[in-house]
């Protein structure tokens, strides 16, 4: 009969100190494993397994959402769904690629660095892609075709970039100064999120009386503010496993409710722009151009095409720069190969 060995887990200070997670004391995988090995570990129990299945399951979630709109939504002809088309698309991306990395990210200490690049970079785009629908779907009505309207997204796009630099910056001081690697990247992700969310914020906290829109959308939108805030504050508090090490290990730690708050704040997030979509269709076709094809899928084209430079730049570096043999590298004796439980 058949039979299948599951790889071994470790404790913290078996594997290189690259590979260490704040509070988390046990359930390491092998920081040399195979490309099958990580497969297999999803499917036992170790500190990363919860962190996989929270974005895999939701990416074909998404997936589906995305089929069944298809049926409804005329995404090739319609110039109008364009932007809400680019939109489904990275919300497909950033959880599967953030599933991959956390999947392969014991291959090696390169592989690890390079996978978290590859999620940075996801994310950097679902970003634009908020930024596509809020231009084109949230926009405050007094707001519409004005020089923010116009320059809303180009902008977003821009900062794609400075989200990618900052973060996977931020892999290369993680051993020597940790706190600077978590303030960049924080920063990182919070410098587009409040960009992107400037029209919701107008809208729902400043916006009162004539010219201000209220439907459907606006209880969607609190609630995808609430999980949104819920999980920049679970990434960087790293509660609750900071006040018990090793209690939450494996089921409970603030990576896995972060992703689990990031994909309910997409969900609500979703909803709403979709109610965006359908309920001021008529309203902004009068008032607002349609989107161009250009302007739409050239600009999400030329922010791919440049999150991959920059990843592929910091990959370059990781492996060519004098001084980044430092991250990764550990500090402790037993980093060669980790002994077994």
């Amino acid at each position: 009969m058949l039979t299948i060995k599951l790889p071994q887990i470790f404790r913290v200070h078996q594997v290189p100190r690259i590979f260490w997670e704040d509070g988390i004391i046990s359930g390491y995988r092998h920081p040399k494993s195979s490309a099958l090995d990580c497969i297999l570990s999803s499917f036992q129990m170790t500190n990363e397994t919860v962190n996989i299945w929270t974005h895999f399951l939701p990416t074909w979630y998404f997936v589906w959402r995305f089929l069944v709109l298809s049926s409804s939504l005329d995404f090739c002809r319609d110039a109008y769904n364009w932007p809400f088309l680019v939109y489904m698309l990275l919300v497909c991306l950033y959880p599967f690629t953030s599933s991959c990395a956390h999947t392969f990210s014991t291959m090696s200490t390169h592989a690890r660095h390079i996978c978290y690049f590859f999620d940075y970079g996801a994310l950097s785009l679902y970003s634009l892609g908020c930024a596509f629908t809020y231009g084109a779907y949230a926009m405050p009505d007094r707001w519409v075709n004005s020089t923010l309207h116009h320059y809303f997204v180009p902008m977003a796009a821009f900062n794609s970039f400075i989200c990618t630099s900052l973060s996977c910056y931020s892999r290369f001081p993680e051993l020597e100064c940790p706190r600077l690697s978590k303030v960049l990247r924080t920063t990182a992700f919070v410098y587009p999120f409040v960009y992107d969310n400037i029209p919701l914020f107008y809208r729902l906290l400043f916006c009162f009386g004539d010219g201000c829109t209220w439907n459907d959308a606006t209880a969607g939108y609190f609630y995808h503010l609430f999980f949104a805030l819920l999980t920049g504050f679970l990434f960087a508090s790293h509660l609750p496993e900071r006040l018990a090490p090793g209690r939450f290990d494996y089921i409970g730690h603030s990576h896995q409710l972060f992703h689990i708050c990031a994909v309910v704040g997409t969900h609500f997030q979703l909803e709403a722009v979709l109610s965006d979509v359908r309920s001021r269709q008529a309203w902004l076709s009068t008032r607002a151009p349609a989107p161009a094809f250009s302007a739409t899928f050239g600009t999400v084209s030329l922010a791919l095409l440049g999150n991959l430079l920059i990843i592929g730049g910091f990959t370059v570096a990781l492996l060519r720069w004098p001084g980044g043999s430092s991250i990764l590298q550990s500090t402790v004796p037993e980093a060669g190969r980790p002994k077994e439980q």
